[in-house]
């Protein structure tokens, strides 16, 4: 006959737990470190790139610059004053308007990336070496060089006069 706590018990319950169970505490923490990474390579990263980058062309902002506010309104740097959070620029022909920095999404034509790129390009661009040209010995003809005979009296020996 069997026991009325064998049916109702199961023998898997009942077994003591196994003595590794929360020894290896990294393999329990290696999908969470995994996904960090990636996540860090694919969002974090690139959205801090991206951040920088729009840091550098806010400052390099100059006069006559086309940018995009973030209301959509396309207009042109009139007065940029790098310690005040306030820009004026011209929406048309003698409309100007006071807009806050952080309004700026992007910038469309910017008078200092074109000469920043007129700058790499010159300096990407190698310099010429003038090379000496080598001087090369003539080549002697196969026609043999002209003989020149002289007569006893014209050669004279300035040696022996000293």
């Amino acid at each position: 006959m069997t026991n009325l706590m064998d049916i109702l018990i199961p023998a898997a319950h009942a077994q003591a737990a196994g003595g590794g169970g929360g020894s290896n505490i990294l393999m329990t923490f290696a999908p969470f470190i995994g996904i960090f990474f990636i996540f860090y390579f694919m969002i974090i990263r690139p959205q801090q790139k991206k951040a920088k980058q729009q840091r550098e062309s806010m400052k390099a902002l100059r006069r006559g610059d086309k940018v995009l506010t973030a209301g959509g309104i396309i207009a042109t740097v009139v007065k940029n004053q790098e310690d005040s959070d306030e820009m004026e620029v011209d929406l048309s022909n003698d409309v100007r308007v006071k807009i806050l920095r952080s309004t700026i999404t992007s910038v469309l034509e910017s008078k200092a990336i074109q000469a920043n790129e007129a700058n790499k390009n010159v300096k990407k661009a190698k310099p010429v070496v003038k090379k000496e040209k080598e001087v090369k010995p003539e080549v002697k003809s196969e026609e043999p060089a002209p003989v020149i005979e002289l007569e006893k009296s014209e050669v004279t020996d300035k040696t022996a006069d000293k």
